[in-house]
């Protein structure tokens, strides 16, 4: 996938840039794999914010994923690649030899027309699935179980990818993409190659009222607050912030402060830490 640049003839686009959208094959949804999307704009049931800076932006359906790939030693061919706005990968639809429909996460390298299968038969090749315990070491996984049966859940964004670097027992070793490295079961499954989309990352959005199509509203600055508004507020001018530390607007520390339970049960996984 490429990034498209526009000429300068408003201020806003002269930074701006979109994906070029190579990828895209299929434009118009499956209307059987959408789903209704209720806009909550950050509110919780009791209808109090409790998430800031959500709220409008352009309506959307949720593409229902699927995430577990159970279908095995069926062959589907995929029959189109298309955009999700529900997330930064791009999606593919399949088609299983019964005629059954299916989204699934585009891999880098996924074209109309190639075929991909879920289970012990499976293939090396982007798109297949299959259990951890049936994939050679050192093989380049997204979409990964936490739990047997329970849906991929690690590695979905564009362009990441993990890697499996060690089988022991029951368990295996795999590096995500962030650094760390962490055990899972060898009975969980896993998506073959990386997810596609990768130049996702390099778009700049380039105005504000971007932002506002994506449902996300403006954020202001806590030093420019009053001091009952936030800690960083007050003061005569343009102020530090006056502490030890940059805080949150509820006075707990921000910006590195690590807030993982020392007690979470899964620390155990966790061979080795990030960064």
């Amino acid at each position: 996938m490429g990034v498209k640049h526009f000429n300068a003839y408003t201020p806003s686009r002269r930074n701006m840039t979109v994906s070029s959208f190579d990828e895209i094959t299929k434009k118009t949804p499956e209307k059987s794999l959408l789903a209704k999307k209720k806009e909550k704009a950050g509110r919780n049931s009791y209808g109090r914010i409790t998430v800031r800076h959500q709220g409008g932006g352009n309506r959307q359906k949720y593409r229902i994923i699927d995430f577990k790939r159970k279908k095995d030693d069926m062959v589907a061919t995929v029959i189109g690649i298309e955009y999700d706005p529900n997330r930064s990968a791009n999606i593919a639809l399949i088609e299983y030899e019964d005629g059954e429909k299916a989204y699934i996460l585009a891999p880098l390298g996924l074209t109309d027309g190639d075929k991909v299968i879920s289970g012990e038969k499976a293939d090396i090749k982007p798109g297949n699935c299959m259990a951890i315990e049936n994939i050679p070491v050192g093989t380049m996984i997204h979409n990964i179980e936490l739990n047997p049966g329970q849906g991929g859940k690690m590695v979905r964004a564009a362009g990441q990818v993990a890697q499996l670097m060690a089988k022991e027992g029951k368990y295996a070793h795999i590096r995500l993409p962030s650094g760390e490295m962490r055990l899972v079961m060898t009975r969980c499954r896993a998506t073959i190659g990386t997810v596609g989309n990768a130049d996702q990352e390099n778009i700049k959005i380039g105005k504000a009222g971007r932002k506002r199509h994506m449902g996300i509203r403006p954020t202001v600055r806590g030093s420019v607050m009053n001091p009952v508004d936030h800690p960083h507020g007050g003061g005569e001018g343009r102020a530090p912030v006056g502490r030890p530390g940059p805080l949150t607007p509820w006075g707990k520390p921000a910006l590195g402060y690590k807030t993982r339970n020392k007690k979470k049960s899964t620390n155990k996984y966790i061979v080795k830490r990030r960064k």
